[in-house]
């Protein structure tokens, strides 16, 4: 339950809701270390309090990350009030139903919700990274190839050792290959831009047709094609080879138009960094799955290990790594 000190500055300092009784709801938010609460009243009146612990830094970047955002244009959800010492949020509700919860309707109802969402990362991309200069923004550390191996190996750590069962020389085999290494210092030699670091059909509400992001703290910079590869090979959801090609044609057209030089190896680019991703991803189920507790998110490795070797296809000097993916149990 929200504590009852809460429930009492929320009276104190949000006139509105002193006068009438008012719900609380609990929310379930995915693997987040916060815990998030729905406070409506009167029928009409509704917001989001987060209570966050100061064990991870980018929690406490959250308040700063969303005015910057919301300045360069970003839909991002507004904050009514923020108590740092109290590691307390108050924000905007942006209601209950986010990008996932449409995974099954028709193309045709998702589609234009889709390219809202690349629009809305556009803008991060382009606008919000052109404000950067001078904001004093604290941001978590930006990718780099350590950080690109980094994310190797904790899929090979957490999901192909724990989850799967390889054996050590196995594991460090196959995460000591040169097309690897190789990819993780081409990527980190490139121009980067600010993204939002898990930009997933999750993290993308959906308010009047238009989208809005969420979970932003971890933005950091790095390659436009991360986000986007994220949302168009999100394990959470099944997109077609089609709807990805008509999807990642959309936000190249939508950030050329913001001022971002579209290179000529963008979409060489985009499947290296979907295969970052989804090497990201794949760890984090083992971690979650494993090290937390959290079975649940066992049951994404299966979607998220074939995305990962249709990507791993695409690109040269793979062929061990997937032949190994398409021999695990």
């Amino acid at each position: 339950m929200l504590p009852s000190n809460v429930i009492d500055q929320t009276r104190e300092r949000f006139p509105a809701y002193a006068v009438d009784e008012f719900e609380v709801q609990a929310l379930e938010k995915g693997g987040s270390e916060r815990t998030f609460y729905r406070i409506r009243c009167g029928g009409d009146r509704s917001m989001i309090v987060v209570k966050y612990s100061g064990q991870k830094e980018e929690n406490r970047h959250y308040v700063a990350i969303a005015q910057f955002l919301a300045g360069a244009g970003v839909n991002v959800p507004r904050i009514y009030l923020y108590d740092a010492g109290e590691g307390l949020i108050w924000m905007q509700d942006l209601g209950e139903d986010d990008l996932w919860l449409f995974r099954q309707a028709p193309w045709e109802q998702r589609r234009p919700l889709y390219e809202s969402a690349l629009l809305e990362v556009a803008k991060l991309h382009t606008a919000a990274t052109r404000r950067l200069d001078g904001s004093r923004l604290s941001l978590e550390r930006e990718f780099s190839e350590q950080l690109y191996l980094w994310e190797q190996n904790y899929f090979f750590e957490n999901c192909l050792r724990a989850h799967f069962g390889l054996d050590e020389p196995t594991v460090r085999r196959y995460a000591a290959l040169p097309a690897l290494q190789t990819l993780a210092a081409g990527l980190s030699a490139l121009p980067r831009v600010l993204v939002h670091r898990d930009f997933q059909s999750q993290n993308i509400m959906v308010r009047d047709g238009a989208a809005w992001l969420i979970d932003f703290q971890g933005m950091r910079p790095g390659l436009a094609q991360y986000d986007v590869a994220s949302l168009l090979y999100d394990p959470y959801v099944e997109l077609s080879g089609e709807e990805r090609s008509v999807l990642l044609e959309h936000y190249k057209r939508v950030a050329r138009r913001a001022g971002m030089e579209i290179a000529p190896d963008f979409d060489a680019v985009f499947y290296q960094c979907a295969l970052q991703r989804l090497m990201q991803a794949l760890g984090a189920y083992g971690f979650l799955g494993i090290q937390k507790g959290r079975a649940d998110f066992l049951a994404h490795i299966p979607a998220a290990r074939r995305s990962l070797r249709e990507v791993a296809a695409r690109i040269d000097g793979l062929d061990d790594f997937v032949a190994l993916l398409d021999v695990l149990p």
